[in-house]
């Protein structure tokens, strides 16, 4: 049964057309929800009362309570955040093992989920970013990855190209990921994460990849590596591939 007290909190900060989902990724109305749930005796952590919150909205236990509220459009069309947003929660998803709703609610890791997705698209508010977020995964654009859940990653990294040393990177087998602020350029998968891409550094036997590059440089490009466990077969890391290949659609990438 819902604490009515989670309800008034609730009631008291949100305006008529703000949602739970709203409410929780807003970091002004959070703080405010936050403050009138403790003002109510509310002791449970932040997490613990924003997970309550969605889980209530989700569960039906608010309706009958509050009039039905239309979602709000997004200040910025969702897809221009859809690469810094993908990045940011697969990146989360596995190195803190934590959904997408696990990050909004839990303030640490809605930081670090904001700090993320500003280093490949700055320029926007935190609930510009969470928002964002949400309203991708309403449209499907950011589903699971089976083959992350099938074959659980060792880590996932990100940084910019020009910034990482070929002597940094891992010896290990693995996924990597070219993107730009805006669209991902090339999904590949090697038994040597660190070879494989000292061969793109030097020049990609992709050869429309390797163009892009000449032309435009490293500057704007970012990497995302998946690193797989030893165990992983080659069967299984070239199956981890093509789902990326079909959820991220790649410039230069051929579709199977």
């Amino acid at each position: 049964m819902v604490d009515d007290r989670l309800f008034s909190a609730f009631s008291g900060v949100a305006a008529d057309d703000d949602s739970p989902d709203r409410v929780v990724a807003d970091p002004s109305l959070n703080a405010k929800f936050i403050e009138k749930c403790r003002e109510l005796g509310l002791q449970q952590s932040a997490e613990y009362l924003n997970r309550s919150l969605l889980n209530s909205r989700k569960a039906g236990n608010l309706a009958g309570k509050r009039k039905t509220v239309r979602r709000r459009r997004p200040l910025h069309p969702p897809a221009t955040f859809r690469i810094a947003v993908e990045i940011a929660v697969r990146h989360l998803e596995i190195n803190r093992n934590a959904s997408l709703d696990q990050i909004l609610c839990d303030p640490n890791l809605a930081l670090e989920f904001d700090q993320i997705a500003a280093a490949i698209l700055p320029g926007f508010t935190p609930f510009d970013y969470r928002w964002a977020a949400l309203s991708l995964r309403k449209l499907k654009k950011i589903r699971p990855e089976r083959s992350a859940r099938l074959l659980p990653p060792q880590a996932v990294e990100f940084g910019k190209v020009d910034e990482i040393s070929l002597q940094s990177l891992p010896n290990e087998q693995g996924i990597y990921v070219f993107v730009t602020r805006t669209q991902t350029l090339y999904v590949g998968e090697s038994a040597n994460l660190r070879k494989r891409l000292a061969k793109h550094a030097d020049h990609s036997d992709n050869r429309e990849l390797a163009r892009w590059f000449w032309q435009n440089g490293f500057g704007e490009v970012f990497l995302q590596l998946y690193v797989l466990p030893s165990s992983t077969t080659t069967v299984q890391r070239k199956a981890f591939e093509q789902e990326l290949i079909q959820s991220r659609n790649p410039l230069f990438n051929i579709q199977r």
